[in-house]
């Protein structure tokens, strides 16, 4: 990165400082809520110091990088939803060599992140972008965005679908699912349609097992109205940009 020289404004070069958590929300990266916890994780560095929290900094000029990789200010918006297939983390990397769904949307040409989280052995409807903002409002809870799951159970799935229907303590939380839909029932277990708001880690999992029934299978079938539709397992597309808005 170029230095400014002697006497050279900042302002007139049009190189404004801007907090770090900005940055990596602009950038795409995460949510300005969760920049803070990375760099208190020491994740983020600028100019290879360690960044702290309330520091400003300035993309284009000064190198940030995240868990070692460069931040790049990204021109264009992009956002893309993947059927993922269980057997992969939501993550941009593991140290413990496992797959990642990072490498299923490698040939989108462009740098996008995860949006929220599908657990290795679920799958289904996961979201990418490189807009920060977009991705912080999709999972935060106050968005009010339904996420609707598909569950093969084992056990008495009659039984779970009137307590699916009541309010749930998880965690020291109760929750309370928007929509419960017997879909198939069978003497050894079913299909369960779950539709929740909240998010928290594993829900629908834990909520199913508070009710007496084991997941076999698990799969997110949408977000709000977007659907996912006949996208096969393992591919990806851009969405278009009423399907953005309707998110945004």
């Amino acid at each position: 990165m170029r230095e400014l020289e002697q006497g050279e404004d900042i302002r007139e070069k049009g190189i404004e400082p801007e907090r770090i958590q900005k940055i990596l929300s602009k950038s795409g990266i995460t949510s300005r809520r969760n920049a803070e916890k990375m760099i208190l994780d020491g994740r983020v560095c600028v100019n290879d110091v360690p960044a702290t929290l309330g520091q400003s900094a300035r993309l284009g000029h000064d190198i940030i990088t995240v868990d070692g990789v460069a931040v790049t200010d990204e021109s264009e918006h992009v956002y893309l939803m993947l059927n993922k297939p269980c057997g992969y983390i939501t993550s941009t990397s593991d140290d413990r060599g496992r797959k990642t769904v990072m490498e299923l949307v490698a040939g989108a040409g462009v740098r996008v992140y995860p949006v929220g989280r599908l657990d290795i052995n679920s799958a289904g409807l996961l979201l990418f972008t490189n807009d920060g903002d977009f991705a912080n409002n999709v999972m935060h809870p106050s968005s009010g965005k339904q996420k609707t799951y598909e569950v093969d159970v084992s056990g008495d799935v009659r039984g779970a679908v009137k307590l699916l229907q009541q309010p749930i303590e998880i965690d020291s939380h109760t929750v309370l699912a928007v929509g419960v839909d017997l879909i198939k029932a069978t003497d050894s277990g079913g299909i369960v349609r779950i539709t929740i708001v909240e998010g928290r880690n594993r829900q629908v999992r834990k909520m199913c097992v508070a009710c007496g029934v084991r997941v076999d299978r698990l799969k997110r079938i949408s977000i709000d109205n977007l659907n996912l539709g006949d996208l096969k397992t393992g591919q990806w597309r851009h969405l278009t940009k009423e399907e953005v808005k309707s998110l945004g």
